[in-house]
């Protein structure tokens, strides 16, 4: 097999696919039409940040079976364009969690100590020893927002070292936070009001982009943050201008909004700002580690192994795929309009199979629930990763089978807990291939699952259902179709709405200014939150 490498990695990761007896060929320079060209007849591809794997570099490459991307982010490949040309591409997620670790306990000295302003001072000629006054981590509490792999290395070693730990993480489990001797805190601004210290090791999605701005800071008063993760996180010139006028303490930052650090940034005017060229991944062990995984990677798929690190669908049996293909989507869905359903931090999901599908080998199928579950939660969730995130948050995943069923030829249900609450999530398909959510927490619907969607819970009364047609009507929100259900002649009630457009916050204030509606619920299919209001 030919391997080719278009951005520079660790010879340790080149000898082991040389050993392995396959040809390398580098060539650190191609771009455009000359990667092209070099790739068209390459077998696997690997890569760094700095080659652009675009759908045009699928369509030049009939043979290839994998890109590699030797490090975590893969902004810089088109995997919906390599899923469609059957391509696996995989990353190296677990190399540099030790470097990043590192770093981020490194940067907690360096600001809680000062020591790059007391170093810039010495070598400028001032002996200023008396104007640094540093703060021990001895006794004093840790908030982590981000309970991943990295923030969980950074917990092992600061806890060792005395710190108390506080953790924010929507989607870990209180026994997982047990396990590291750290309270969990349901609300973000309780967790930071608790820290004398804050580190935060969440992904760059939607719903973390500026999640740490003036209000947070404010609750972190007198403290330090770090960021090591990901820039865009942290509202850059809040953190400086709180740093500045004294609401913190100090911060350190090894990642940014926009890279590289622009010369303009206010985060380079505060003196008690440490920042670092986003050094987490740069040491030789990591280097090396990245290097050596993503080969491992490249050769699972060269021997028709499961990549355990691949990013999108994993290879099935071409004789069993056809028949559960269909099912993939049911239960992807299934799982999505369950999470954003229940409140609360999720502890189990449950996969039942029922009728024809039973007899099937539903991992996939169960993977793509997961998927569905987490997808909002979790940057780049994918049938292959779902369950090892499941996994690292300590959520119970169950999968049971029955070959009876009494409505459908076959039916999958998508259970998902809280602890205290459960919502269950059933679908099926009509006439071959054309999905449907037929139960939603017991109540029998015929819902058909696309665009964006309005669950709505009432008591069952006289002009209810007129009134939320109202509502949305003069909002300029069209029904695209209606399915009602009720437990008892006058008791509560479950309506699914689709919808041609999303319901405004005032319309679901409106609606739930009537006594008589309980909860109603805004969910969208196309990767988007949920909204619960009630």
């Amino acid at each position: 097999m030919k391997v080719l490498v278009t951005d520079p990695i660790a010879d340790a990761g080149l000898d082991r696919l040389r050993d392995a007896g396959h040809e390398v060929e580098t060539d650190y320079e191609a771009e455009g039409d000359a990667l092209l060209a070099a790739v068209s007849d390459a077998n696997a591809l690997i890569v760094r940040s700095g080659t652009d794997v675009n759908e045009a570099v699928f369509e030049a490459a009939d043979d290839l079976v994998i890109v590699g991307r030797a490090g975590i982010g893969v902004d810089n490949i088109d995997i919906e364009a390599a899923t469609d040309h059957g391509v696996i591409v995989a990353n190296a997620p677990d190399g540099n969690v030790r470097a990043a670790a590192e770093h981020t306990v490194a940067m907690t000295f360096a600001v809680a100590r000062s020591i790059p302003q007391a170093h810039g001072r010495l070598v400028d000629g001032e002996w200023a020893k008396g104007e640094f006054l540093g703060t021990e981590v001895n006794n004093k509490t840790l908030t982590i927002v981000g309970l991943g792999r990295v923030g969980q290395e950074v917990a092992k070693r600061l806890d060792s070292l005395g710190m108390d730990l506080v953790v924010y993480d929507p989607y870990i489990s209180e026994e997982r936070a047990d396990r590291l001797g750290a309270e969990l805190i349901d609300d973000l601004h309780d967790a930071l009001a608790a820290g004398d210290f804050a580190t935060i090791h969440t992904p760059l999605l939607p719903e973390t982009e500026g999640m740490i701005s003036e209000d947070e800071l404010a609750q972190l008063e007198g403290g330090y943050l770090i960021n090591c993760a990901r820039g865009g996180i942290v509202d850059e010139p809040a953190l400086a201008e709180a740093v500045d006028d004294g609401v913190l303490a100090g911060a350190a930052l090894d990642s940014f909004a926009e890279e590289p650090l622009p010369a303009d940034s206010p985060l380079l005017d505060v003196e008690k700002v440490v920042v670092t060229p986003h050094l987490g991944a740069s040491t030789e062990a990591a280097q090396e580690n990245v290097a050596v995984d993503t080969a491992e990677a490249v050769l699972s798929a060269f021997n028709d192994e499961p990549v355990l690190t691949a990013l999108n669908a994993p290879s099935v049996d071409e004789t069993a795929f056809p028949r559960i293909e269909p099912y993939i989507d049911v239960a992807e869905t299934a799982g999505k309009v369950a999470a954003q359903l229940l409140d609360g931090r999720i502890t189990e999901v449950e996969a039942t199979y029922e009728g024809d599908i039973a007899a099937e080998d539903v991992e996939l199928v169960t993977a793509s629930a997961l998927k569905g579950v987490f997808e909002p939660l979790e940057w780049q969730v994918n049938a292959v990763n779902a369950p090892r995130l499941a996994e690292e948050r300590g959520i119970e995943v169950t999968e049971s089978k029955t070959r009876q069923t009494e409505d459908f030829q076959s039916l999958i249900r998508v259970t998902v807990h809280n602890g205290d609450d459960s919502i269950a999530v059933e679908g099926t398909l009509f006439a071959g291939e054309d999905a449907r959510i037929v139960r939603i927490d017991g109540f029998r619907v015929d819902a058909v699952p696309y665009g964006h969607m309005l669950v709505a819970r009432n008591t069952d009364e006289p002009g209810v259902i007129g009134l939320i047609g109202t509502v949305l009507g003069d909002h300029d929100v069209n029904i695209a179709g209606m399915f009602n259900a009720r437990e008892t002649q006058g008791g509560e009630a479950l309506t699914v709405y689709n919808l041609d457009q999303d319901v405004p916050d005032v319309a679901l204030e409106e609606l739930l200014g009537d006594d008589r509606i309980v909860e109603v619920t805004e969910i969208t299919l196309d990767g988007a939150d949920g909204r619960t209001a009630e």
